[in-house]
């Protein structure tokens, strides 16, 4: 059986962002030996280096929304180098960089998917809901703001990557370790029927129930999209980002969330995003996020049987959320 192939593309940017730091991202989590890491898992993995795009204008917000053109212009360039990934079935991990590249990665998914007649799956791994709006949102930052623009709100050039309308529809959404939205963000997923499993779901029913239903429903014509913003994980653990939110799941939570969505199988593009590693203590970080894609791409301790889908399927029948499950 061929080896999969994994490709690293650089995004080093934070123009969506409201703090510096996040364009260093990249070359951190090289430092931290993510290639060599992946590369154990038998897995074959190029290195694409990064992409260049404009510099952090630094400049406030104008209608709503902060550094537009420059967010337009390097999710131009991600979504065209992660389809191009697709396109020659190699596997897409995107290496950020801010949040607000999920725009661009994400669209480039969606796009391939409606052209092979996939369906989709996003597991977005956040502390933040990130479906501001430029009038609904405090600050003017779009990486608040990515989920807003692929499901068809916001700025008309950041919804079209792929094709005409929405890049995607709420339903196809799973959010895990949200504990920070904004009150009109709040009342805007809602509205939308997004599937949130806040931590205090979490903290209710477990990690894996959690994630039994997140990926319930899943079968092998779904492409599993996962988009991590490192601070979906507690700061006591993971200092180096710059919306560091209390209350995050533990090193053991994220380690079997990782190695929940392993067993499906199914993983078939990754973001990896708002790693600031001048915020880190000692690139701890990043060295935690390459654990974590290890345990993602299949590093366990003990060789397992093949029962994850069964037991996946026995939980989510068992587990039907409890009433708030939809945010």
């Amino acid at each position: 059986m061929p080896r999969r192939t994994l490709s690293l593309i650089g995004a080093p940017t934070d123009v969506g962002a409201g703090q510096l730091g996040a364009s260093m991202g990249p070359q951190a989590m090289r430092v931290a030996g993510i290639q060599g890491a992946l590369e154990a898992r038998g897995l074959r993995v190029l290195d694409q280096g990064n992409l260049a795009g404009p510099a952090n204008p630094r400049q406030p917000a104008v209608d709503g929304y902060r550094h537009l053109p420059a967010v337009l212009q390097w999710n131009r360039l991600v979504h065209a180098a992660v389809y191009q990934d697709l396109c020659a079935e190699r596997l897409p991990v995107l290496l950020g960089g801010d949040h607000s590249l999920a725009i661009g990665s994400i669209s480039a998914v969606a796009r391939r998917c409606g052209e092979t007649g996939r369906k989709l799956r996003v597991l977005w791994l956040d502390a933040h809901a990130d479906f501001n709006t430029g009038r609904l949102s405090p600050s003017g930052n779009l990486h608040g703001m990515p989920l807003a623009c692929l499901c068809g709100f916001g700025p008309k050039a950041l919804q079209e990557f792929a094709g005409a309308g929405p890049a995607i529809h709420p339903q196809w959404l799973r959010q895990i370790g949200v504990r920070s939205v904004d009150e009109g963000e709040r009342r805007f997923v809602h509205g939308l029927g997004v599937e949130v499993f806040d931590m205090r779901y979490i903290d209710e029913m477990g990690m894996r129930a959690t994630m039994a239903q997140a990926l319930a429903g899943l079968d092998r014509d779904t492409h599993l999209h996962v988009s991590f913003d490192v601070d979906f994980l507690d700061p006591d653990i993971a200092p180096g980002v710059g919306t560091t939110v209390p209350g995050g799941p533990t090193y053991r939570e994220a380690q079997l969330c990782m190695e929940m969505i392993a067993d499906t199988r199914l993983v078939g593009s990754l973001d990896v995003v708002e790693l600031n590693p001048a915020l880190d203590v000692r690139n701890g970080t990043a060295v935690l996020a390459v654990s974590l894609l290890e345990s993602l791409f299949g590093k366990s301790t003990l060789v397992r049987r093949e029962v994850a889908r069964p037991a996946l399927d026995l939980v989510a029948a068992r587990g039907k959320s409890p009433a708030g499950r939809r945010a």
